[in-house]
Order: structure tokens, then C-alpha cells, then sequence
């Protein structure tokens, strides 16, 4: 019987088989993705081969899934409607990926023998081997999703290296694609150029965005800013997944003091990979110049009261719900401190097409009636 005063050494002993057992759960985890992988890829590229070789109807698909069910009982993950997902998965990506490669393009291979490499076709957009990493990272429902949601390779690349990255699940991905993360990203109106350490500049361009759904707040709920910020604060994870990697939340209506007089940032976050404060101002209407003014402001005592020594300087975005970016560009041009300006909106911002044919809100209340 161990002593109820366990010392600190077995606490560390205990972390470190759980670290162990992790570990060895995350790579078994990430080896039966890639066989998976593996093994619809080439069922799929067979079953397209012969389909189109031997003329077979799109029936056969339900024949092929019956006679593995009497050759293999309880199998899971061929039925019709999956071996036609299979099929599309193997089509689209037939001319770029190929198995059974020479042995200078292998970056991998599976228990089975199988090697796997990527053909020329892409390798001028992206690095071999990170892709090769990130292909095998998400899961069949991701590469599913992407293949049939998203048109071009190009932004196919960046939801596979996204989700690969940073670890979205399945529907963290849908939402991003929903709000158009590919061409938003790199889009926002700022003055970095100017103000930020030329090696964080990329990494800056690429963590914030031009516009940021807020889908949990309701339209009748956008006069009252601080209470845009209270379903902000309740709803943080999901405002935290709509920002992308690396951001902690810190708290809202920060207080900040100057000589007796205190202030107040709507939200306050630090950025792991940027390694730096990142203060968020919302307001409720279309961007002023002289909310930019209020943000350098509050980037100035952050930088001079709360920052850490080793930590680089702060970054402001101001979040709004309008904004003509000829105004920004002006606002912003001139202040040493790093700040963007994007808008939000929210679920029920429904597109012009829609807005024609749906009822507002006090016909549809009578409807209801």
C-alpha cells in the first residue's frame, strides 16, 4: 500500500507512463488513419480502372458492396454510398498521388510494402514531404469534405495543411470553408508593414483575417456592444476557433491605469505563435478614424505596463460591422503600432438572393401564427 503522502517523484513517474501511453495512442492513432487512407485509395482507383474499362453502371457499386459483405461479415466502411465516396476520393487525387513509387520519391511506407509519393503536379506549390505529412493528418471525412466543397488544388492545399496543422475536426473545418477562410485570409486592411519584425510578418498575415463570423449572436443583439462582448466571452471557444492558432484568452474589459485613470479593452488575448499581446476593440457600426486613435492608445500602455520583456509588441484589431478600407488605410498609415481593422457578421447576415424570397421578421411571425 502506497503512503497517502506521495512524493513529488512518483507524481512525475505517474505523468510520465500517461505521457507514454498518449504518445503511443496518438501514433497508433495516426498509422490506422494512413492505412485507411492507403487502402481506399487504391480500392478506389481499382474499382474507377474497372468501372471504366469493363462499361459498369453505377448499380455495380451496390453488387460490389453486397459480395465483400458475404466475403467478409460485419465489414464496415464499403457500402455502396461509401465505395462511392471512395471512388470520387480516388479519382481526384489519381493524377496527383501515386502508389508504388521509385524509391527517390518514397517519403513513407506502410506495413503492407506500399509506398506512397507525390507527383510534380503539385510540387511546385508546396513543400513534398509537409504535404505528405498533412495528407495523412486528417481523416477520410475531411478529405471528403474538402474534395467535394472546394474546386480549386490550390485551396484544397491550404484546408489539408489548415486542418492538418492545426487539428480541426471535422466541423471546425465545415465552418471555416462555410466562411471562406482561403480567400479571407492575408486580406486584412493593416499597417504592418511598417510596424512589424520582418521574420513575424507572415505569420501575422496569416493569423488574422479580413472578416470573422459570429454566428452565435443573434441580429437583434448588435445595437449593444458590450453585450457583443458578453456573447463573445460566453461563446470563446467558438470565437477562439473562428481566429485560428495559437490565441489565449486573456479576460474582457481588461483595465489598464494611466495616472489615476483607468481604461478598458473590450478583449484581450496573447498569441502563441506570434509570442505577443492581441487587443480586440468591437464596435457596433461601420469603422471611424478615431478608433483607430483609441486602440494605438491602448496599445501604447500595453506595450509600456503590461508586456513582457522577451514578448514582442502588441497588435490591435478593431472589429466592426462596416468599414470602407480607403478610410482604414488612412486611419491606420501613420501610428508606429501594429492594428488591422476587419468586420464581423453574423448568421443571420443572409445573402441578397436569400433576403428576396425570405419573409422578415414580423411576416414570418404571423406565418407562425
Amino acid at each position: 500500500m502506497i503512503n497517502m503522502k506521495i512524493d513529488k517523484t512518483y507524481v512525475e513517474f505517474i505523468q510520465s507512463i500517461k505521457r507514454q501511453i498518449v504518445q503511443s495512442r496518438y501514433a497508433a492513432a495516426r498509422l490506422a488513419n494512413r492505412e485507411q487512407l492507403l487502402l481506399y485509395f487504391k480500392t478506389g482507383k481499382m474499382i474507377s480502372d474497372k468501372i471504366k474499362a469493363q462499361k459498369w453502371g453505377a448499380k455495380v457499386l451496390d453488387q460490389i458492396s453486397a459480395d465483400l459483405q458475404k466475403e467478409l461479415p460485419g465489414l464496415k466502411g464499403f457500402s455502396a454510398g461509401n465505395l462511392k465516396k471512395i471512388r470520387i476520393f480516388a479519382e481526384a487525387y489519381s493524377p496527383h498521388l501515386t502508389i508504388g513509387s521509385t524509391p527517390s520519391n518514397q517519403f513513407g511506407q506502410a506495413d503492407s510494402g506500399d509506398t506512397f509519393s507525390i507527383s510534380s503536379l503539385l510540387s511546385n506549390q508546396i513543400e513534398n514531404k509537409d504535404f505528405y505529412g498533412a495528407f495523412f493528418g486528417i481523416s477520410f471525412s475531411h478529405h471528403f469534405t474538402i474534395l467535394t466543397k472546394i474546386k480549386g488544388w490550390e485551396a484544397r492545399i491550404f484546408y489539408i495543411q489548415s486542418s492538418a496543422v492545426s487539428f480541426w475536426s471535422l466541423t471546425v473545418l465545415e465552418h471555416h470553408i462555410e466562411n471562406d477562410l482561403f480567400s479571407k485570409e492575408g486580406k486584412l486592411p493593416n499597417n504592418f508593414h511598417n510596424t512589424i519584425n520582418e521574420s513575424l510578418k507572415p505569420s501575422a498575415l496569416k493569423v488574422f483575417k479580413d472578416e470573422y463570423l459570429l454566428d452565435f449572436i443573434a441580429g437583434d443583439e448588435l445595437d449593444d456592444e458590450r453585450h457583443i462582448e458578453q456573447q463573445v466571452v460566453l461563446n470563446i471557444r467558438n470565437f477562439i476557433l473562428q481566429m485560428g492558432k495559437g490565441f489565449c484568452f486573456i479576460g474582457n474589459q481588461y483595465r489598464l491605469e494611466v495616472d489615476g485613470d483607468e481604461f478598458f479593452i473590450d478583449l484581450l488575448f496573447f498569441n502563441r505563435h506570434l509570442q505577443c499581446l492581441v487587443a480586440f476593440e468591437l464596435k457596433k457600426g461601420k469603422f471611424k478614424p478615431a478608433d483607430a486613435g483609441q486602440l494605438n492608445f491602448y496599445l501604447n500602455v500595453l506595450d509600456e505596463k503590461i508586456k513582457l520583456q522577451q514578448e514582442n509588441s502588441s497588435i490591435g484589431i478593431v472589429l466592426c460591422k462596416e468599414k470602407n478600407n480607403t478610410v482604414v488605410e488612412f486611419a491606420i498609415k501613420s501610428f508606429d503600432k501594429a492594428m488591422g481593422v476587419a468586420t464581423y457578421k453574423t448568421s443571420t447576415d443572409a445573402p441578397l438572393k436569400m433576403k428576396a424570397v425570405l419573409p422578415d421578421t414580423e411576416e414570418l411571425f404571423k406565418l407562425l401564427e
